[in-house]
Order: structure tokens, then sequence, then C-alpha cells
């Protein structure tokens, strides 16, 4: 098969682990940065460009896509699929992860247990921080990934500080309750066509409430419990995502949603775990392209 990974970072450890996957199963496989294409509808088709090159020939895709690339990547995401191309992450799953509060809402309609979130834009703002008892809030950009545009506040003061400037600037973000019995961990399960094919629990270090491995945060292969199993599923599925990291909390109410990730990172995770996520998605997508 002829198989396309769209990335923009060819030298990520994620990007070869797949490529190696790929050729290793005897497949034909090339990296190519999704900011390069160029799409156009002709004649009531889709067409793909890549640097001049017509691109019709490829059975399946493995979207790469970074948060600074989200619509135009998702965009190409979709050509793909126009083009009858097989993905393992579909453009709608990768615009609506990356929304942090439309994922929410997916997550809540299919009722998978996530942590009270308000979506802070043009709220009584005290009203809604004394909402939650007085505990610690987290304030979490609109979209961000990596742990990138989370704030942990200690006070209604401190969060009311942070809120003023953030809608000064018209930066939209969430009001989220803070798990402290999780104590900074969480866990990160991969799936892959509907199985947990990897997990690890990740803590994060001394003074840090974020447990991102590139954060100093560290991790430790894990089995998950019958429920967080079933949770994880269960969030993919609703995401509409073949293949994606799902972070979960350990609460006293059970295993919560965090976070949906339709480009989860695999060094940390394939090495944590010492399995090939890699390998799995090329199974995948063998088992949806080879008749």
């Amino acid at each position: 098969m002829n198989i396309a990974i769209l990335s923009r970072g060819e030298a990520l450890y994620s990007t070869r682990s797949l490529y190696k996957a790929g050729k290793d199963r005897n497949h034909t496989v090339e990296i190519l940065d999704p900011s390069y294409f160029n799409l156009s509808i002709e004649k009531g088709k889709s067409l793909l460009h890549f640097e001049g090159e017509k691109i019709d020939f490829f059975d399946a895709i493995i979207p790469r896509i970074g948060a600074s690339n989200t619509n135009f990547g998702a965009n190409v995401v979709r050509q793909f699929e126009a083009m009858g191309v097989f993905t393992v992450v579909s453009s709608e799953g990768i615009l609506n992860s990356r929304n942090k509060w439309t994922c929410f809402q997916i997550l809540a309609k299919n009722q998978i247990p996530v942590p009270k979130t308000l979506y802070a834009s043009f709220f009584e703002y005290e009203e809604q921080l004394a909402s939650f008892g007085g505990k610690p809030v987290i304030i979490k950009l609109l979209e961000g990934t990596h742990g990138e545009g989370v704030i942990l506040t200690e006070s209604i003061q401190n969060a009311m500080a942070t809120i003023e400037t953030l809608s000064t600037a018209g930066v939209k973000f969430l009001l989220q309750e803070y798990i402290e019995e999780a104590k900074g961990s969480d866990i990160r399960a991969i799936i892959v066509d509907g199985v947990v094919v990897a997990a690890m629990k990740r803590n994060s270090k001394c003074g840090e409430f974020r447990s991102n491995l590139h954060r100093g945060g560290t991790s430790e292969k894990i089995q998950l419990s019958i429920d967080e199993e079933k949770v994880a599923i269960k969030a993919a599925r609703a995401m509409g995502l073949g293949f994606c990291g799902v972070d979960i909390l350990q609460s006293k109410e059970g295993p919560l949603v965090l976070e949906i990730n339709s480009t989860p990172g695999l060094e940390g995770i394939e090495t944590t775990s010492g399995k090939s996520v890699s390998k799995s998605v090329i199974g995948y997508i063998e088992r949806n392209r080879i008749k």
C-alpha cells in the first residue's frame, strides 16, 4: 500500500516510528508536510497537489497535524477523505478535539464523565468562581496542547486577576475544577481501532501540577482498571477518532476524561509501555484497506 504520513516534523520520534513500522510491513511510506499542499475543486472533484505534483495514489494517510496548523491541516485531511482515502484520524475528530469546549460537549452528550467545566467568556465571573466552593480552579485556554495555556489558581482573587487579563486580551478560556486527589498525575491511554493498545501513568515533577513529560514529568507503565478502559474507548468512539490519546484523571468519583489528543506523541508511551503503537496503527490501516 501507499501510505502518507502528514507531518511537519520529519525528524520527530513519532513520525520516524510510524514510518519505520510501515516500511517494516513492506508498504510504500512518504512523509509530507501538510502546509505544502494545494487544494482545489474542479468539475465537482476534490483535487490535491503537493509541490506541483498531483496526489491521487495514496491508499491511506496518518495525520500528524500540529496545533499551529489545525484548520488548514484538517482541510487537507478532509480533501483526502473526499477522494476516498482512508485516514486513521478524521478531519472532524481533529477539529473537535482541538476545541476543548466542543470536546467536552461531545463527551457530555455521550455521558462520559469529565471534571466540572464552565465556558468562561461572558459570565459574571465571581458568581461562577463561587460555584467551585472556594477550591482551587484551573483556567484553560480554549485551544492548547501539551499543557500550554493551563493555569492553576489557588484563590478567587488570583483567578479574577487572571480572568481579567485574559478577558482584556480577548482570549477565550474555560474554568475547570482541580481534582486534588489526582495529586498531579494522570493516565494516558492510546486507542487504536477501538482498543487500548498502550497506557502509562504520568506524574508531575515537584512544584508542578501538569504531568506532561516534556515539562519534567515522569511516567510508569500501568494496567488500566475495567472502568478506565471502558471510559477511554467510549471517549475515542464519541470523538470519531480511530487513533488518539485519551487523558484520564483518577478521582473519588471514578475516572474523569481530561483531554483527547488526536496527534498523541509516541516516544513516551512506546518507551514506557514497551509496546509499539506504530505497529498497531499500521495494522489498523491494513485491516481497512487490504481486501
